[in-house]
């Protein structure tokens, strides 16, 4: 069916379920079917020859137009938080007022940086940010068959836009919400526009005023790509859902996040820096109009 799911990186707890979705996308069809997705570490790689690479937010933080003291603190914010994001004895409820207090403070930190708009182009192109393998394939196939992708980010959308327009992948069937800066009359970044969209409060109560949930109500079948348990909730907002599939990247902490990422996603990727899997599903599911 999809040879792609034999990979060492595939783990299923209900492969026959995973088949039975597939089938149904497939004879479906692609008017009915749409992609929600995050971007970083979904969309792009978690890592590179032994190296993190950076998210959108990191991207800033660790670029030119940051001071070395601002540097440094977002650094101390990404020690502090990032280990209570991942782990998997807290409940989401716990950590919510907490990312709320991680990402405020670190958008504070960004705007006393004065960054310029005319900038994020070349702090794009110098930072180590790379998408996953198979990226060009996964954004074309889904641009040829006129299917929506739909990118639902807790990073900064300004930055990752450039990204794909960087790696030419920005086509017209993508649709973005995220935090996106807003810059005053000279271009200097003022302030964040809301609302507010961290790891955990990805669902609905975001998305009530865009315009696109209207838009594809009709896209029932969904292919659903994350990297974390607050992912699964980016198609809460979908009525009438009669198909999902979701597929989690598990990146870090692999030994202790195992069993929850199995309970939660149709199918896992250990440590998979590629979109192969994905692809081959998308591929199959195309087949049947070639």
């Amino acid at each position: 069916m999809v040879p792609e799911l034999e990979k060492a990186t595939v783990h299923m707890k209900n492969p026959e379920h995973v088949q039975r979705v597939i089938s149904a996308l497939r004879k479906e069809g692609t008017d009915k079917l749409q992609v929600i997705s995050d971007f970083d570490m979904t969309l792009s790689r978690f890592g590179f020859n032994g190296r993190r690479c950076p998210t959108s937010h990191n991207i800033l933080d660790n670029s030119r137009v940051v001071s070395e003291e601002g540097r440094k603190k977002l650094k101390d914010l990404l020690h502090h938080y990032y280990p209570i994001e991942i782990d998997p004895n807290q409940t989401m409820e716990e950590k919510r007022p907490l990312m709320v207090e991680w990402w405020t403070k670190a958008h504070d930190l960004l705007l006393e940086q004065k960054i310029l708009r005319s900038d994020i182009a070349k702090i794009v192109r110098e930072s180590e940010v790379m998408l996953r393998d198979g990226a060009n394939t996964f954004f074309g196939q889904l641009h040829q068959h006129n299917i929506p992708l739909f990118i639902f980010s807790a990073g900064v959308g300004d930055v990752l836009e450039e990204v794909l327009r960087q790696a030419e992948v920005f086509h017209p069937n993508i649709n973005v919400v995220s935090n996106y800066m807003d810059f005053d009359d000279q271009g200097v970044l003022r302030r964040f526009k809301g609302p507010l969209i961290h790891t955990y409060n990805k669902n609905n109560t975001v998305l009530e005023k865009t315009e696109h949930f209207q838009l594809l109500s009709i896209r029932t079948n969904i292919i659903l790509l994350g990297d974390s348990l607050g992912d699964l909730s980016m198609a809460d907002g979908v009525p009438n859902v009669e198909n999902v599939l979701r597929v989690g990247f598990l990146n870090d902490k692999v030994d202790e996040q195992r069993e929850k990422y199995w309970d939660a996603y149709d199918i896992v990727l250990e440590k998979d820096e590629s979109l192969d899997v994905v692809n081959g599903i998308l591929c199959y599911i195309f087949g049947a109009l070639n």
